[in-house]
């Protein structure tokens, strides 16, 4: 097994403490390394977790929002799931890309406009199967955040 298939065979990383502590340091350092390197590295990369940075509109500011976001390929398109390490309530992005779809992508330093659509019924259904394969510790975080579905979106190349 690779090292990146037993980190993410390693239950603690789906685990309320490491959630506590994740959700403080890694998208800000994983932010810095990204930008550091113009992409090329990512913290989360390490553990087998593909990491982009998704720019969003501010819901309430109008101001671009930069966010480490983990997501999986689906043909030529992108998927992401607003888990939130899960935490209660949906993350700030999420709810931006519901007020404004119109989204930037960067993978490896390559920039790309997008269009977000929420997914539900069986389209997200398949959506969440194939980004548990990418992280299986979204399932955790879905469990913890009982009293909201996790939002799950589409991210189409405009």
């Amino acid at each position: 097994m690779s090292f990146a298939g037993r980190l993410r065979a390693v239950p603690v990383l789906g685990s309320s403490a490491f959630a506590s502590v994740g959700k403080r340091v890694f998208p800000r350092a994983d932010l810095a390394v990204q930008r550091a390197t113009r992409g090329r590295l990512s913290l989360s990369g390490t553990v087998g977790m593909p990491l982009m940075l998704l720019t969003t509109t501010g819901r309430r500011t109008g101001e671009p929002r930069v966010t480490p976001v983990t997501y999986a390929e689906d043909g030529g398109d992108l998927l992401v799931i607003g888990s939130n390490w899960g935490q209660e309530r949906h993350p700030g992005w999420a709810l931006n890309l519901r007020a404004n779809p119109q989204a930037t992508t960067e993978i490896r330093g390559r920039r790309t406009d997008v269009t977000a659509r929420l997914l539900q019924g069986a389209e997200r259904d398949a959506a969440l199967a194939l980004l548990l394969r990418v992280w299986p510790h979204f399932d955790a975080y879905a469990k913890r955040a009982q009293n909201r579905e996790l939002l799950v979106f589409r991210l189409t190349e405009r």
